[in-house]
């Protein structure tokens, strides 16, 4: 079972209080695995990997514009957070959870997953993304920036979802963070990622139909559904962080597994249009 719960905005360090505390709660066996769902106001995040020459902006342009800097021990490099951004924190025992063979789920495959659920994610809304080899996160294709997307670099992938965990003693920390309405020009602060070949996007611009862009609550609950898919557990959501700590029974289901996911029918004529023309996806 995956216990669910949006948080609305809450402040980074905050956030990573919460988290270490869930990640105990989980390693006592007091939560099922725990998905929170929330966004940030403007913060900046350097991993176990970053170089903090990929910060272009000056401490002085930041503390002007109330950007804090946090130094965490996720993978990855440097990450922007901030307003219209949905940011998932999964705390998850992978002891509990199996891969495709039956055997115990590793990090590797637990990020695959990940990935996944923010593909299909974006799929309901109307946007083909997919994965790059050796670039970890979730990419619009190239074939979808030239049929309705914005203009990339010469018609490359862009990041739409960025991905950067932690696991100690068997338990995830950190997570995700996908651009839904987010103002892109705060990625200028930033190398984002350390990838200097790539732009950032968001659903609000790759939509089709811009006017139906989700809401963050509407995206979370979403993004709740299909991570129950993706990891084959029932989601339940909570109705408070403290009826979470407390232990008490979720309040509502969100999801049952086995469930069969429905592809939007624009989605579909995408694919069959990529397909017809012998594009190459970048999905693995």
């Amino acid at each position: 079972m995956i216990q669910y719960l949006y948080l609305g905005r809450l402040g980074y360090a905050e956030a990573l209080e919460l988290q270490q505390e869930m990640v105990e709660l989980r390693h006592q066996g007091r939560v099922a695995n725990v998905l929170l769902l929330l966004e940030h106001p403007p913060v900046l995040t350097l991993g176990r990997n970053a170089q903090r020459s990929n910060i272009l902006a000056t401490d002085e342009v930041l503390a002007r514009k109330g950007v804090s800097i946090h130094e965490i021990n996720r993978g990855g490099d440097v990450t922007y957070h901030g307003p219209g951004q949905l940011v998932g924190y999964p705390i998850f025992d992978l002891r509990s959870l199996v891969n495709s063979s039956g055997g115990r789920l590793g990090p590797v495959d637990y990020v695959r997953r990940m990935e996944e659920a923010l593909i299909r994610l974006c799929a309901g809304y109307g946007v083909i993304t997919g994965r790059i080899a050796r670039r970890t996160g979730v990419w619009t294709t190239a074939s979808s920036n030239s049929s309705g997307g914005s203009a990339g670099l010469s018609g490359r992938e862009k990041k739409i979802g960025a991905i950067g965990v932690h696991v100690s003693r068997g338990i995830t920390s950190h997570g995700f963070a996908l651009n839904v309405t987010t103002d892109l020009r705060d990625f200028q602060w930033i190398v984002p990622c350390g990838i200097a070949d790539r732009e950032v996007t968001s659903l609000e611009l790759e939509m089709p139909q811009a006017e139906h862009v989700p809401t963050l609550e509407d995206a979370a609950d979403a993004a709740a559904r299909h991570f129950g898919h993706v990891f084959g557990e029932q989601v339940l959501a909570v109705a408070s962080l403290e009826a979470l700590r407390g232990g008490t029974r979720p309040a509502l289901e969100v999801q049952q597994t086995g469930v069969p996911m429905q592809v939007p029918k624009e989605v579909e004529r995408l694919i069959d249009r990529n397909a017809g023309s012998g594009r190459k996806s970048v999905r693995a």
